[in-house]
């Protein structure tokens, strides 16, 4: 296909795509679904290989968000039956980040439900920062905490955090369809302090919401324009007692579109699969490798994904491998440019959300892992092809329980 041949070159130059060619990925059939794959595939291992950066998520504080996200189990008003707790005490937060990074990953994302940290909130992260950094040598350490406050960047980042996460999630021009209590023009001014302070930006999307296809490339191009080093892709799973609870319109074959029109306009950043791969990928996720160079290990923050150890199965089966702790993430030219800026990230997440993508004003959604799941039942959902909502599952374990976490 011209259009593939098109796309490929301008992604091997860095060149960005018009916005034709990227809703004209978009709108391919399903029998040119592989050859979509394939050619996004070249554009992801001229710069990354076939590295796959393993992130994991730290629920710090969990649910009670004063915000109205629509997507999110921790909004207000949320009747989802998620995990409710406050914050975790630093060791709490080490010993669950050490899950982690034994089980491979390489960057923990810190998330915390809610509008905005307070400067106390700052100290208490700050205080975690340093005790995981003390227990886990070369760990890069992600905050997603909200929208930031003047000075509070920059002290997160004499903590020792390498990078922040905060998504836009969607369009400019549909965001007040899903958030009232703050604006879209509130987190790109999140983003752009991270950036300022020398913390590498992690900035993503939550596709399956009722968007348009031009709404998906809108926000794709404005991350493009804002520059993150990290760009979480989130599948919304619509949380039973949310406003987005009947959502359910996401095919395997539309994700690995979405996630290759990401690959074609932000071609040498790390893109991070993150929420709602297992529920709308399932047994398509390998595929999704070819276009994405960075995963969650286990579970989400309200939501739990397959086994870590099937994580590590699948990368291996596909002919990928687990990006280790000494190897920069990023191409040359953006770690470089990072490291000019004083950035302390080794130039990854910059997921997830987990983050640590995060879905509400505050950090409610995983930097990837955002789109929260919990069980919903199959008779109260609308009868859409390719949905499955038996394969959703809140998180009961890890970080604030008494059970080990999934990693």
């Amino acid at each position: 296909m011209d259009l593939l041949n098109t796309l490929v070159d301008k992604g091997l130059r860095r060149e960005l795509p018009t916005r034709e060619e990227a809703l004209a990925v978009l709108a391919t059939p399903d029998d040119q679904l592989l050859d979509v794959v394939a050619a996004a595939g070249k554009v992801r291992r001229q710069w990354f290989g076939r590295r796959v950066k393993l992130n994991y998520l730290v629920n710090l504080k969990s649910g009670l968000c004063p915000e109205d996200c629509s997507y999110c189990s921790q909004r207000l008003g949320s009747k989802a039956e998620i995990l409710k707790y406050t914050w975790l005490k630093p060791d709490e937060a080490s010993k669950a980040a050490a899950a982690g990074v034994a089980g491979g990953a390489k960057r923990v994302c810190l998330v915390a439900s809610g509008r905005g940290p307070t400067d106390r909130d700052v100290d208490r992260v700050s205080q975690t920062i340093e005790a995981i950094k003390e227990q886990n040598e070369g760990v890069e350490v992600c905050a997603c905490l909200g929208l930031l406050s003047e000075g509070q960047a920059d002290r997160l980042r004499s903590a020792g955090a390498d990078a922040y996460n905060h998504n836009l999630n969607t369009s400019e021009g549909t965001y007040g369809e899903i958030t009232t209590t703050h604006t879209y023009a509130d987190r790109v001014d999140t983003v752009h302090q991270a950036q300022a302070a020398g913390l590498s930006a992690c900035s993503g999307l939550i596709a399956g919401m009722g968007e348009s296809d031009e709404d998906l490339v809108d926000v794709v191009f404005s991350l493009r324009e804002l520059d993150p080093d990290s760009v979480p892709v989130n599948f919304l799973i619509p949380f039973e007692g949310t406003p987005l609870a009947k959502e359910w319109n996401l095919t395997p074959q539309r994700c690995l579109r979405i996630l290759a029109m990401v690959r074609f306009v932000c071609p040498d950043v790390e893109v991070r699969l993150a929420g709602g791969r297992e529920v709308h990928l399932r047994s398509m996720q390998p595929l999704a490798l070819h276009l994405v160079n960075s995963i969650f290990l286990g579970d989400y923050l309200t939501s739990e994904g397959q086994a870590g150890q099937a994580d590590l199965d699948m990368i291996a089966d596909a002919g990928f491998e687990v990006e280790g702790a000494g190897t920069t993430t990023l191409p040359r030219h953006r770690a470089d440019a990072a490291a000019g800026c004083g950035s302390h990230a080794d130039a990854g997440c910059a997921s997830e959300a987990e983050a640590c993508g995060s879905h509400a004003g505050g950090g409610c959604g995983p930097c990837g892992g955002g789109a929260e799941e919990a069980t919903v039942p199959a008779a109260e959902v609308p009868e859409t092809p390719g949905a499955r909502t038996d394969l959703v599952a809140v998180r009961r374990r890890g970080a604030g329980t008494d059970l080990a976490p999934n990693a």
